[in-house]
């Protein structure tokens, strides 16, 4: 049974997840655009963060960062590679909609690797089947070759 909770990024059971997504942004493209918070990034004010379990092992991750602008970026959705397959970063991404949509806030902002960065690839392709759209650079980021800026904008439920 897969659980979404909300949870501490700095706690051991969260270190390799933690660890994994930081590794692949580490290596998925150019240093100086890479914007992945470490687990005490991610802990810091105005971040909510939440791990995925699945019988108590922890298999991914997602944050919400509150803007000043009335918008989320959504951080850090990494699902480790044994548990990729399964629909995981999509209920992740799911997760966070409603937590931000529930909060009132208007709209979802993130930024990815661009085009030319294939190890983004798959994380572009979900975005774009979640309705998420490109944009210019979000709030607190530049324009930048290496980044891609997407929103969604979330409507009140009925």
């Amino acid at each position: 049974m897969i659980d979404i909770r909300e949870a501490d990024p700095t706690s051991d059971a969260l270190r390799p997840v933690i660890e994994a997504h930081f590794a692949h942004s580490e290596t998925a493209g150019p240093a100086e655009s890479n914007h992945t918070m470490d687990a005490s990034g991610l802990a810091g004010p105005g971040i909510r963060f939440w791990a995925m379990f699945d019988a108590e092992q922890a298999i991914g991750c997602g944050a919400l960062k509150a803007l000043p602008d009335g918008t989320a970026e959504v951080k850090s959705v990494h699902v480790v590679v044994a548990a990729r397959g399964r629909g995981l970063a999509r209920a992740m991404m799911a997760h966070l909609s409603d937590v931000a949509r529930s909060e009132g806030m208007q709209a979802l902002v993130l930024e990815t690797g661009a085009a030319h960065l294939p190890d983004y690839d798959a994380a572009r392709k979900l975005y774009e089947a979640l309705g998420y759209s490109y944009c210019g650079p979000i709030f607190g980021y530049s324009e930048d070759p290496n980044s891609a800026f997407m929103r969604l904008a979330l409507e009140p439920r009925a």
